[in-house]
């Protein structure tokens, strides 16, 4: 670890503290084509909590035929019930997903859904609104047993098959999503296209339809090296949920062209020399980083990561 770097500088314009979702063990993971142990997935989320993070999204109660990587949720979440303190929210795509998940003691769920309509029948094998019915009810029940829920909103900026995406219909969709009572509302950069005007645009129009800012967090992948600087100017916007893959973990297995996510470490470096506080120890996050890319037998993209483990 490099000695008292980076310097902090504080800024009053920007929020004094920052919540990391952390995925690296749901979206992270679920594209791997090699399947990772239940034991190494548990030790993985074990060691992401020891350093520091109060969110980390464990996994996603899917039909296995979708996500094979997945497909152990029953056995992975009984095995960290022993982590005090920190949210381990899980992926349900149906009410059966949610029957599972509740039946484990998940009180933190997230239904995933789609901004255009060709991704939406990629990944759900339905159109936007088809969707949004299919989550209503998963929401609703979900309420009933006072369970936080997220709402993943995905191809916000871009969309590999449909290009560009109208911003009228990212809020229109969001706006949906949000009324059917989910807490949370993740703007998802599935391919990473975003730049920050965009992001500033998109945010400044979904409070306009009247979603809150505190209500919105942001999920950037790197794959044009935009995520730091999409970051920086959602937290200019006053956003302080902010979605992140340790060792850069991650991408889409419908979405071909998605590369990794935003790099927990990376994200933790820009925020530590903001003066914005995570919880995160930085040493302790990138020695769990190169412990994880050793499991997966290949080094880790993070850049961060990178610098701290040669040092």
């Amino acid at each position: 670890m490099t000695d008292g770097l980076p310097m902090a500088f504080p800024s009053q314009d920007l929020p004094p503290r920052v919540r990391i979702h952390e995925v690296g063990p749901r979206d992270g993971l679920q594209n791997e084509k090699t399947v990772v142990p239940t034991e190494v997935k548990a030790e993985f989320i074990h060691r992401l909590a020891d350093a520091g993070l109060t969110t980390v999204e464990a996994t996603s109660f899917v039909h296995p035929k979708w996500v094979p990587q997945l497909a152990d949720a029953e056995q992975l979440f009984p095995e960290l019930r022993d982590i005090k303190g920190v949210a381990l929210p899980v992926l349900v795509p149906n009410e059966r997903g949610l029957d599972r998940a509740v039946s484990l003691g998940a009180r933190r769920i997230a239904v995933f859904g789609s901004a255009t309509e060709t991704f939406a029948q990629r990944n759900l094998n339905r159109t936007v609104d088809e969707s949004l019915a299919m989550f209503e009810p998963v929401v609703a029940r979900a309420k009933d047993h006072k369970v936080h829920v997220r709402g993943y909103l995905s191809m916000c900026f871009g969309d590999p098959w449909e290009g560009k995406v109208p911003v009228h219909q990212v809020v229109r969709v969001a706006k949906q999503l949000m009324d059917l009572g989910c807490d949370e509302l993740s703007l998802g950069d599935t391919i990473g296209v975003a730049t920050p005007g965009h992001v500033r645009t998109l945010l400044a129009e979904l409070n306009e339809a009247g979603v809150p800012t505190s209500a919105i967090g942001v999920h950037f992948h790197d794959t044009y090296g935009q995520a730091l600087a999409n970051t920086f100017a959602a937290l200019e916007h006053g956003v302080t949920t902010v979605d992140a893959s340790a060792g850069g973990l991650g991408g889409c297995p419908y979405a071909k062209s998605a590369t990794g996510n935003l790099a927990t470490e990376d994200l933790v470096w820009m925020l530590n020399g903001l003066g914005i506080e995570t919880g995160v120890d930085l040493g302790r996050l990138t020695a769990t980083s190169v412990w994880m890319a050793g499991q997966l037998g290949r080094p880790s993209p993070s850049r961060t990561v990178r610098a701290l483990s040669v040092q």
